[in-house]
């Protein structure tokens, strides 16, 4: 594990690492702060000390699943670490929202972004541990507002073991094992979703399970369905 004090995104730091050759699959880099954090679909992600900010990298093979479904893995190992430090009410709240957001009853505690540069994912984590912001569009909570009691560095830790074993099983076993795992732990089936469209305009419809590569489905209002491989999620 890697700790520094300041950085302007772990993401962007550890994608020119890979990229020079500097750093390997297994290598974490955590900041205490980010000056030009930011989550998906370009949204800036507010960094104050107190909250983590960590970034790890895989090294893909031509045998492993799909690098897009590196989310779900992330997911998992994710939703994972922060169960074990909620205390039950406010564990039996978590939940995965597509593709890799963790919400204690319905408000956003954590946020993933996969970036990648050439056989190199980077995978980013945000967690709201001390603070969290007040959005526009969405709730957000933080896990000590939700009554855990943990630090930075002990969460990471513990996060980087997880995933190292997440991603074992994902490469040994395949993709199925993690949607069972990211699907046990997600929102209901048949929960009302509203999408946003990277191409613009929106669909509603309810929460139909994943399909084998981990794309989600949509059913629509007219019986009908629909493949989301991108999307903006928010829970109706």
């Amino acid at each position: 594990m890697i700790t520094v004090a300041e950085t302007g995104s772990t993401n962007s730091d550890l994608l020119a690492m890979a990229e020079a050759g500097s750093a390997s699959e297994g290598v974490w880099l955590r900041s205490e702060r980010q000056l030009a954090g930011r989550g998906r679909l370009g949204r800036d992600w507010v960094s104050p000390v107190g909250n983590m900010y960590a970034s790890t990298i895989v090294t893909l093979s031509a045998d492993d699943p799909p690098a897009p479904s590196l989310a779900l893995v992330a997911a998992v190992a994710l939703e994972e670490a922060v169960a074990a430090v909620l205390p039950e009410a406010a564990r039996r709240k978590l939940a995965i929202k597509w593709p890799n957001d963790l919400l204690i009853a319905g408000a956003k505690v954590s946020g993933i972004l996969l970036e990648r540069a050439g056989a190199h994912v980077v995978i980013g984590i945000g967690v709201n541990i001390a603070h969290h912001p007040d959005l526009p569009d969405r709730a957000a909570t933080s896990l000590h507002a939700e009554g855990a009691s943990v630090d930075v560095a002990t969460f990471t830790d513990r996060l980087a073991a997880l995933t190292a074993a997440w991603l074992t099983l994902w490469r040994t076993q395949g993709l199925a094992p993690i949607i069972e795992r990211w699907s046990e732990r997600a929102h209901a089936p048949g929960t009302s979703l509203r999408v946003r469209l990277p191409e613009g305009g929106e669909q509603v419809g309810a929460f139909d399970g994943l399909n084998a590569q981990g794309a989600l489905r949509l059913r629509l209002e007219d019986g009908g369905s629909r493949v989301i491989h991108a999307g903006d999620i928010f829970l109706v």
